[in-house]
């Protein structure tokens, strides 16, 4: 037992001394001069915002070191009253409603002011004004289903190709491979971009570009960890089960934008949006089904696998529509991007692992054919399906 403690007191021994030096430079406070009468630095972002018959409702968090007050709002160049929840000053991070009961215009574009008590001024623009939807029965029974045909459908179909890639015979299952590795590296690009994008749009407090690259390195060593606990690097079922995981994840944050889209009105409920997106995500299906060419799975996997990647589609627009939050947005896409590269690691080990095992250059027309065809595919689908 002594063997133990004598360790760990020699680990707390120098947390304790930082701990007391935090405090002793906190207690004396030895910047207090260089402070002067200088106004704290104050920083206000809208993170939400919710049009209805009461009004302009925005969600705003705020920054700098010191509390700050709203004390009046300003909308289309006039002061409105409004109502703060929680009402009195914002502490540093801290976020709250501003109920503003303004009688916008549908389709019209309102520029909003907020005026701090040190006279600082947050500007806001509502580029299009459109109802928010509201949470109910039937709208959430609405954005299932396009989620399941944005989701679910496409990667279904995807699967649909195992037989005929079944049969090709060894070329077809390189090219397989290899388009997956193609539609792996578009996921990885384009998540990354959203979610970089998101991460700008969080408050500063909250060190945006962290938000994507902590969570997508901690993503991808976990799984790496979990998936080489025994050694060896994942093949056929694993490996599609790696897969639709990632995809599932990479959907989830397509369905985050597309029902943020919803929610402000950006996207239309048309059937282009939807059809559009289910032929960029059918590729998504044939990479999931390309590990198991060697093997025959039972059909309940391939529902499971489908459900797997498909249904965070669902789940991502609910979230969008009802309660979208930027700095949640870009953590859950960068999560994304680590897995998605996990898989990409994985795909390619595989790859080589048997093409070498079968005396044949990774490199091989099939292969390279595949990646191009995979990155080409994704990407011209995804030109037609902007929300």
């Amino acid at each position: 037992m002594t063997a133990l403690r004598r360790p760990l007191l020699w680990a707390l021994l120098p947390l304790l001394l930082l701990a007391g030096a935090a405090f002793a430079f906190l207690a004396s406070d030895p910047l207090a001069p260089f402070a002067g009468s200088v106004p704290p630095v104050e920083e206000l972002t809208v993170e939400r915002t919710i049009l209805d018959a009461n009004g302009i409702s925005v969600r705003v968090r705020a920054g700098g070191s010191e509390a700050m007050r709203i004390v009046q709002v300003q909308v289309d160049g006039a002061y409105w009253q409004f109502r703060q929840d929680p009402s009195g000053g914002l502490e540093r991070m801290q976020a709250a409603w501003l109920h503003i009961p303004y009688p916008w215009v549908e389709g019209e574009a309102h520029h909003l002011a907020f005026v701090t008590n040190t006279g600082a001024l947050f500007e806001h623009s509502i580029e299009v004004a459109v109802t928010t939807p509201a949470a109910s029965g039937e709208r959430v029974h609405l954005y299932a289903v396009i989620g399941l045909f944005v989701g679910v459908v496409p990667i279904a179909l995807g699967m649909l190709f195992y037989p005929a890639l079944r049969i090709g015979g060894a070329g077809a299952f390189d090219f397989a491979l290899a388009l997956t590795i193609g539609l792996l590296v578009f996921l990885l690009v384009d998540t990354l971009a959203e979610a970089l994008e998101l991460a700008g749009a969080a408050a500063e407090q909250f060190h945006g570009p962290a938000l994507v690259w902590l969570p997508a390195g901690v993503t991808f060593v976990l799984l790496m960890a979990i998936t080489r606990r025994r050694g060896a690097p994942l093949g056929g079922i694993a490996l599609a089960t790696s897969i639709a995981f990632g995809i599932g994840l990479h959907n989830l944050g397509e369905g985050l934008a597309i029902g943020a889209a919803f929610g402000t009105g950006a996207a239309a409920l048309g059937s282009f949006l939807v059809i559009g997106f289910t032929l960029h995500n059918i590729t998504e299906g044939i990479g999931i089904a390309a590990p198991m060419l060697r093997e025959r799975p039972p059909l309940k996997l391939f529902l499971a696998l489908i459900a797997l990647a498909g249904l965070p589609a669902v789940i991502g627009i609910w979230i969008g529509s009802f309660a979208f939050s930027p700095h949640w947005a870009a953590i859950a896409l960068g999560t994304a991007v680590g897995a998605i590269l996990q898989v990409m690691v994985e795909v390619g080990a595989y790859l080589l692992r048997k093409s070498r095992a079968q005396g044949r250059s990774w490199a091989s027309p099939a292969t390279l054919a595949g990646t191009m065809v995979g990155m080409f595919v994704m990407y011209t689908t995804a030109v037609f399906v902007q929300v």
